[in-house]
């Protein structure tokens, strides 16, 4: 029997807005101890994502982090997953698209984000031990 996206995903989603500064959102991101933002556009009724590796890029490319916003970083041409999709499934998608996150809608709107870090500790059976304060995971 297939494990489903349903199983494996992560339901704590950060959801942000376009407006929002990398700062910001990486503080959030930090806060939540998630890896990527959601991220609402009312405007354009569009949803995206921005990555941890979005940030990175923007401050090794010397940019102000108080002044960037994530409208401006976001991948838009986003690749969803739908929650019984098979973990196999997701992982094609994500080899086929070279990224490491994938956003679960169900009705239209996220309902959770499958990682990388999901799907192996999935496949390995292992649970995810909890980090000690102050410790990056």
């Amino acid at each position: 029997m297939s494990v489903l996206v349903r199983d494996a995903m992560s339901t704590v989603v950060l959801t942000i807005g376009p407006a929002h500064t990398l700062r910001q959102a990486a503080r959030l991101m930090s806060a939540r101890r998630v890896g990527s933002a959601v991220v609402l556009d009312p405007d354009t009724c569009g949803i995206g994502i921005l990555t941890e590796r979005d940030i990175l890029n923007s401050l090794g490319a010397g940019q102000d982090p108080d002044r960037e916003t994530a409208a401006a970083h976001t991948t838009t041409d986003v690749v969803f997953a739908a929650p019984g999709w098979t973990l196999r499934q997701a992982s094609e998608a994500m080899v086929r698209g070279g990224f490491r996150h994938l956003i679960v809608l169900d009705g239209g709107g996220p309902v959770g984000v499958v990682s990388v870090r999901d799907i192996i500790r999935c496949r390995s059976h292992v649970r995810e031990p909890v980090p000690a304060a102050g410790v990056a995971g």
